[in-house]
């Protein structure tokens, strides 16, 4: 998509589609007060367009609702699309960035290549034009890659419109371009979540992340299961052993001349299961297929490391994607057996399908070989996460408060839904082995404690975040603002968590 930022008259810019945004100023709390729908424009014109329909009153201004105007009188733009923000006290670049989503998305199914989105006057510069053009790539994604009758819906060209008395140009410039990275870098990841398990394997997966790497100018080194053994990585070559597909151990590293030298080491730690089948703990048939999408963890660890690269925070920061596949081959781990992890510690196996966290203990593990000094750890770890939290979180949890007082501000920037949950010593205590150290389960209870407890385990002393994403990487059904399928959660999250270090 070429996407542009122009300071101009809207009105002067010929286009297919163009998008502006309007809010309820009712500010009643009474259900049944009429709406009263207003563009966030100061340009005289466009209100003029628009004056006659919105005084109809079947256009409320609620979130992400839509309307439409066809040869807009006083433009030159061929349509004019309305979108809804709500209630204008509560309007934020979090609902902004929606609403360009929703914008995008209108243009999709029409087949209009062109569109160009109008900046409210009432939202930060900076804060509402990253919003905008990130709400944008991310609308643009759909997923239906290998349809062989498909259309072609993306938009080519995204004109980004600022007011033409813009007071701090600069700052919408800045904005703009990270913009374009976030939402460049969120949509590598949901290519890479979207692939299928027979196209992208470890393997595969290793060569993009080092395709990318060289892009963008990050070291990458890719190691197969002769270094997981050097390693002794006994917990993540468990996984692996059951599948006639080679693991792969990604790492990424992000190292800034201005770096301090005694300063922080950031660690990205990603589960990247390619598929997982359970493995001898075999899963129910149903909806196994999504489990191709058992990698968004480390997909968003290399989606964060594209962002980190090109933003060029001033902290070193090295990213490790544990990646292979779960399968229940003759030579797969069985419930009962003990594996000895990177770290010496020893695991009874309780349930070959609780795999994302043994892959991931040696992951911490390397990570702080390698020198980190904070750790982050991504992964679709478990069920017990999304019926805690549903569709709408993301679970969070941490040693740490300091550390994650970070992550909570990142939260702030990046507008995606965390709630952190509890760790503790009665947590721990379900997940002790009579036979050996740790037991890969805890039980039925408390699933998303216990298996933040394993994790601790591995990360020991050293200030660490684990977010358990396995309610939120995937988009079960269709939104105004974002296609079903994956949706590259926390990729922002993690890239504002360094950015707080630097």
């Amino acid at each position: 998509m070429k996407t542009s930022l122009q300071f101009t008259d809207p009105t002067a810019l010929e286009t297919e589609l163009l998008a502006v945004f309007a809010a309820d100023l009712q500010s009643s709390k009474d259900k049944d007060a009429k709406a009263q729908p207003e563009l966030l424009t100061s340009n005289a014109a466009l209100k003029a367009a628009a004056a006659k329909i919105l005084a109809m009153g079947d256009f409320k201004a609620g979130a992400n609702e839509t309307l439409l105007i066809a040869l807009p009188s006083g433009l030159k733009a061929k349509r004019l699309v309305i979108v809804g923000l709500g209630k204008a006290a509560k309007i934020t670049p979090h609902e902004l960035r929606k609403a360009a989503g929703t914008a995008v998305r209108f243009a999709k199914p029409r087949l209009l290549h062109q569109v160009a989105i109008l900046l409210p006057d009432s939202l930060p510069a900076a804060a509402a034009t990253r919003a905008a053009v990130e709400g944008a790539y991310v609308g643009d994604f759909d997923p239906d890659t290998y349809r062989s009758d498909r259309k072609d819906q993306s938009i080519h060209s995204l004109v980004i419109l600022a007011p033409a008395n813009e007071a701090d140009a600069s700052a919408t410039e800045s904005g703009f371009a990270e913009g374009v990275i976030f939402g460049e870098s969120q949509n590598f990841t949901r290519e890479l979540v979207n692939e299928p398990g027979n196209v992208l394997t470890p393997t595969v997966l290793g060569q993009r992340a080092a395709a990318m790497a060289k892009e963008v100018g990050l070291k990458a080194e890719v190691y197969g299961a002769a270094k997981l053994n050097e390693l002794k990585m006994g917990a993540f070559w468990s996984v692996s052993q059951g599948s006639e597909e080679a693991p792969a151990l990604i790492v990424l590293t992000y190292e800034p001349s201005n770096a301090k030298k005694d300063g922080p080491v950031l660690g990205l730690v990603g589960k990247g299961i390619t598929f997982d089948s359970g493995g001898i703990s075999l899963k129910p048939g149903d909806n196994m297929e999504k489990m191709k999408y058992d990698m968004a963890g480390g997909a968003a660890m290399i989606g964060a490391m594209r962002a980190i690269a090109l933003l060029k925070p001033s902290v070193k920061v090295i990213g490790i994607v544990c990646a292979a596949e779960n399968m229940p081959d003759g030579k797969a781990q069985k419930p009962g057996d003990v594996q000895t992890a990177m770290s010496g510690k020893t695991i009874e196996i309780i349930n070959t399908d609780a795999e994302g966290r043994l892959v991931l203990a040696d992951g911490l593990s390397y990570a702080k070989q390698l020198g980190a000094t904070h750790l982050i750890d991504a992964a679709t770890l478990t069920g017990a996460c999304v019926v805690a939290l549903g569709y709408h979180n993301a679970g969070a949890f941490s040693n740490d408060d300091e550390t994650y007082a970070k992550f909570d501000a990142a939260v702030t920037t990046s507008g995606e839904n965390f709630w952190r949950l509890p760790l503790g010593e009665e947590y721990a205590e379900q997940i002790k082995s009579d036979i050996g150290d740790i037991k890969n389960t805890g039980g039925r209870w408390g699933g998303a404690s216990t298996a933040a407890e394993f994790l601790k385990v591995f990360a020991e002393d050293t200030p660490w975040i684990h977010l358990d994403i396995a309610g939120m990487a995937w988009v079960e059904d269709s939104r105004p603002y974002i296609a079903k399928g994956p949706s590259g959660v926390a990729v922002r999250s993690i890239v504002e968590w360094v950015r707080n270090f630097a």
